[in-house]
């Protein structure tokens, strides 16, 4: 009896959804993390933390690769580490501070449609009119995201944080497309947090805590630095270089499902009508944009 071999085509769509699900697994639990981190150790120490030990981690690839990295490429990667790494961070870390874990990551799923505008608007990229309908729905759910209520409380300037960190996402999925896919996903990473932590330092130590630290928020940092920065950059940027910038970026379709799942079973963070409503229309909006005729 003849036997069929696997499609490669189908063996890699397998691979590529099985990575995508696990980043989306891996950076849902980010927003857990930091919202246990960043009340104890304020915004910018939570953020060169988690750079430094993701630098720490990836070092060896960046070792290896080093004559690939000119000292003339270094100005480019401490650009992309601000817009991709270092300013997201801080400012989903002092949205922690401030909001549930969830609210950041609804927030977060605008990377979609920012990745888009982004490619119209700095690198030649066509749009339709589907898509710019699409960014205006989105838009629609982060109003309604920041007109909402949690507790009593609203969180627009936490939503303003986690949208305008999206921004810089976007733009920085692009440029990475554009002017380093053709090096070691590891190496790039590491490169990228190397910067960010150089830039970040002096801030960091600036807001240092001057109490002592719990060793909970110790361990989420360091599973924010090693994990969500890490090994969670090595996908990403693999992701990037072999299926492309846009269709990378749909990890934020899982994102806000992840970090809703695992704050409410670790921190029993409610899901309010608002979030649901504001994540469903977001969604709905990433969907509309990168469907396919």
């Amino acid at each position: 009896m003849a036997t069929t071999n696997p499609s490669p085509v189908a063996d890699n769509r397998l691979l590529d959804n099985g990575e995508l699900l696990l980043l989306g697994a891996i950076w849902g639990a980010s927003f857990l993390f930091m919202r246990i981190s960043a009340p104890e150790f304020g915004a910018l120490p939570v953020a060169f933390l988690r750079v430094l030990f993701g630098a720490a981690l990836l070092l060896p690839f960046l070792l290896k690769a080093r004559a690939q990295f000119p000292a003339t490429l270094w100005p480019k990667l401490f650009g992309i580490g601000a817009v991709n790494t270092a300013i997201p961070f801080a400012l989903f870390a002092w949205a922690a501070e401030r909001a549930p874990a969830g609210v950041s990551s609804i927030a977060n799923a605008m990377t979609v449609l920012f990745t888009a505008l982004a490619g119209v608007l700095f690198f030649g990229q066509s749009t339709t009119l589907k898509r710019m309908l699409a960014l205006l729905l989105g838009f629609a759910g982060v109003i309604v995201l920041a007109s909402g209520k949690t507790d009593g409380a609203h969180f627009g300037w936490p939503v303003a944080a986690g949208v305008t960190a999206a921004a810089l996402y976007g733009l920085g999925i692009n440029w990475v497309k554009r002017h380093l896919s053709h090096l070691p996903s590891g190496a790039v990473a590491c490169a990228t947090l190397v910067c960010s932590a150089i830039m970040l330092a002096p801030f960091a130590l600036w807001q240092w805590p001057q109490h002592a630290v719990s060793q909970t928020a110790w361990l989420s940092t360091i599973g924010l630095g090693l994990l969500c920065s890490g090994i969670a950059f090595v996908l990403y940027y693999r992701l990037i270089a072999r299926i492309g910038a846009s269709r990378a970026s749909t990890v934020t379709y899982l994102i806000p499902l992840f970090a809703v799942t695992w704050a409410w079973i670790f921190l029993r963070e409610p899901l309010t009508w608002s979030m649901a409503v504001a994540c469903g229309m977001i969604l709905l909006s990433v969907f509309i944009s990168q469907r396919q005729a």
